[in-house]
């Protein structure tokens, strides 16, 4: 068995460090797109929970106006069965 060029072992090694590089630039530009568009989520997400809670203060109190509605429709029928 022959032992390997040290000049062989070197180039190598300097070989593997350029991919090793770029590997961990092409990781950290993954990472920073996903961190991006993350932040972009997080900011829609607050957008639309701050319209929607603007829809939900305008919106109308649906229980209420059913109780009214009933308390009138009660008042009507009973003034209308007094009225015979």
């Amino acid at each position: 068995m022959t032992e390997p060029d040290p000049s062989d072992v070197a180039l190598e090694l300097e070989r593997l460090r350029g991919v090793v590089e770029v590997g961990f630039a092409r990781t950290d530009g993954s990472l920073a797109l996903l961190v991006q568009r993350s932040d972009q989520t997080d900011r829609a997400l607050a957008d639309h929970e701050q319209r929607l809670d603007a829809i939900e203060q305008s919106r109308w109190p649906l229980p209420s106006v059913l109780a009214l509605t009933a308390v009138i429709g009660l008042a009507l029928t009973l003034w209308g069965l007094m009225s015979r």
